[in-house]
């Protein structure tokens, strides 16, 4: 074997070697993260619908209180937070041991143009579609009863309220966008079908919500990921997120039971 042979040869196990370390590193991440999510909140799908009452007659509460005591409930709710922002943490430290910086996700030095005034509008195009279509989606019973918050009334309860918005903002734009689509596109896969796939996750682990709440996450993971792609900009969806998840949470505490639209 010629010396350029060998080293073709050796450069195609390496590329071997490193696309086999990908798909185990992904595999990995999802069992851990939101794939597991996704399978659970598939279940719990399946599981309301054959239930007596059906899909429409669960509840499910997105910030329940887990204790009766405040300070403990307080700090179940810090840990929720903390386990997100470890999620998030644990994708940028893989991509970066493979030589991709957060700048290089999207994530430099935030800009009101670039960054805050698109992540604005982008929660505007998601978030009044979005509410829309859950209360259509609610009231043709394909859709569980979503209560935002049953917090009790704390003194930290609007602060935890937008660390959880934030945190769930900060852990499904990194993973599910940034982390996915890079890793898929170190695969070979096309950007359409590596799109496909990271919206698919999205709205996967939002069927404990219901048909409507999959699909609804599956059409905003496809305007978030192609934004992404297009812009290489991760600020904007993590702003547009964190918005639209901090005004439903802090909206929903504060209209409850006081207009009759709101489930």
């Amino acid at each position: 074997m010629s010396a350029e042979s060998k080293g073709e040869w050796a450069e195609s196990v390496s590329g071997d070697r490193e696309r086999f370390a990908i798909k185990v590193e992904v595999a990995i991440v999802l069992s851990i993260t939101f794939g597991l999510s996704g399978l659970n909140a598939a279940l719990s799908l399946i599981d309301s619908a054959l239930s007596p009452e059906g899909v429409g007659g669960r509840t499910v509460a997105l910030n329940a209180s887990r204790s009766t005591a405040s300070l403990l409930d307080l700090l179940f709710q810090l840990l929720g937070v903390l386990r997100l922002t470890g999620w998030a943490a644990l994708g940028l430290y893989l991509l970066w041991r493979s030589g991709i910086g957060p700048r290089l996700i999207g994530l430099a030095r935030i800009g009101v143009r670039r960054d805050v005034l698109p992540g604005l509008a982008l929660a505007a195009v998601i978030g009044v579609p979005g509410l829309a279509l859950y209360l259509i989606a609610h009231s043709m019973g394909v859709s569980v009863t979503i209560v935002p918050s049953s917090l009790g009334d704390h003194w930290w309860r609007l602060p935890a309220l937008i660390l959880s918005a934030c945190a769930n903002s900060v852990a499904e734009e990194v993973l599910v966008v940034a982390y996915l689509i890079t890793r898929l596109r170190r695969l070979g896969w096309s950007e359409n079908s590596s799109l496909f796939a990271s919206a698919l996750l999205r709205g996967s682990y939002h069927l404990y919500q219901g048909v409507g709440g999959g699909l609804g996450n599956l059409v905003m993971g496809l305007i978030f990921g192609r934004f992404w792609q297009r812009t290489n900009r991760l600020w904007p969806l993590v702003l547009a997120h964190a918005t639209i998840d901090a005004v439903a949470y802090i909206g929903y505490t504060l209209l409850r039971g006081h207009v009759s639209w709101l489930p």
